[in-house]
């Protein structure tokens, strides 16, 4: 049944997939929601491929959405400032975002490292993609250059996941015939990504019984 449920919506978002779509998901990427654009693009990519989109839309407003999620996690780190969020990032609710003091260190020391440039290369890292728009936003980062770098950093990103799409349609004989079998992988996915949750959530009530 719940291979059913994962395959309706594989199905769903197939349909789905526009521009808007796209561009929502892409924002939210961005920001500290944890929905990876490897989920996003390929398959807007692969709808392009088939006639449905144009694939240099679907780069563009894949990049935008990108710019617009970082530009919220820039401006609420530059006006809550450094305790607020490292607080948050310590607390259960934090968890709910696969967010914690580790990722925000580790964003946080690369922007230190490698300065306003880190807003453009970390576009290209995992963990780092969707939180290196945090230190910028602390340090107060000119807003021009925040906005070029990230937005440079998503498109050359962007045009890597869509011809990943393109390619994967190309051999989309080869994947029809293996279709259950990718299925299974996703569901198998979705059950680690669902037990690690609960893992994260338990280990935080129990950490705070513990303090009461």
């Amino acid at each position: 049944m719940l291979h059913e449920f994962i395959t309706s919506i594989i199905n769903w978002y197939m349909l789905n997939i526009n521009y808007g779509t796209v561009g929502i998901l892409m924002a939210m990427e961005s920001t500290i929601i944890p929905f990876p654009s490897e989920l996003i693009v390929p398959p807007a990519a692969w709808k392009a491929a088939q006639g449905e989109l144009n694939i240099y839309l679907v780069i563009a407003v894949s990049s935008v959405g990108a710019l617009c999620g970082s530009l919220v996690n820039y401006f609420v780190s530059r006006t809550l400032g450094r305790p607020i969020l490292y607080a948050f990032a310590r607390s259960k609710w934090a968890r709910i975002f696969l967010l914690n003091e580790h990722h925000l260190e580790k964003a946080e020391n690369y922007f230190k490292k490698y300065g306003n440039v880190s807003t453009f290369i970390g576009r290209l890292l995992p963990v780092i993609r969707h939180l290196i728009s945090i230190p910028a936003g602390l340090s107060r980062m000119n807003l021009k250059k925040f906005c070029l770098f990230t937005f440079l950093g998503a498109t050359i990103w962007n045009i890597i996941l869509s011809l990943v799409g393109v390619f994967l349609y190309s051999q989309r004989e080869v994947l029809e015939h293996y279709y259950k079998y990718i299925t299974n992988g996703v569901l198998v996915v979705c059950v680690l990504v669902a037990m690690y949750l609960a893992f994260m959530w338990i280990k935080a009530a129990i950490k705070a019984n513990a303090k009461a």
